[in-house]
């Protein structure tokens, strides 16, 4: 005996918050979990290999980023600077710091010399950063391929 249900559906609804509620969480964890160091990267340095390079341990808190051209220019916020007008721009991000209650010994300066640059521009640009108060450094260089 066969019995056969015939069901006429009518005015179905599909409920779509479920799947956009799943969306938006999807959304904010790639949002936390994306890695911005890569934001902080400049296609124009070329980093100098090291053997003894390896990968940070943790994150420097309050970045500043400074790129340095084989020439001595400075790269800051996207703009090429000469060292004088690097000290007024960093004068100016240090007040806005200052003004926001950072100390300026959470501030770490990570530099991204250019493997050609001379280290005479390094030196310059750390002793530059010196004088306005910042005292810690990284130097960023690239894994030696094998």
């Amino acid at each position: 005996m066969r019995f056969r249900l015939k069901l006429k559906l009518k005015n179905i609804e599909l409920d779509m918050t479920p799947m956009i509620d799943v969306v938006f969480l999807l959304i904010v964890f790639f949002t936390l979990a994306i890695n911005f160091t890569a934001a902080d990267q400049n296609e124009r340095i070329k980093l100098p290999v090291s053997e003894l390079a390896q990968p940070a341990d943790e994150s420097p808190t309050k970045p500043v980023t400074l790129h340095i051209l084989p020439h001595g220019k400075v790269i800051y916020d996207e703009t090429d600077l000469a060292l004088h007008e690097l000290q007024d721009l960093l004068n100016f991000h240090l007040r806005v710091l200052h003004f926001m209650n950072v100390p300026t010994k959470n501030v770490t300066v990570v530099i991204r010399a250019d493997a050609q640059c001379e280290i005479r521009h390094v030196l310059d640009v750390q002793e530059l950063c010196q004088k306005l108060g910042l005292e810690k450094f990284v130097l960023r260089t690239r894994q030696q391929e094998e």
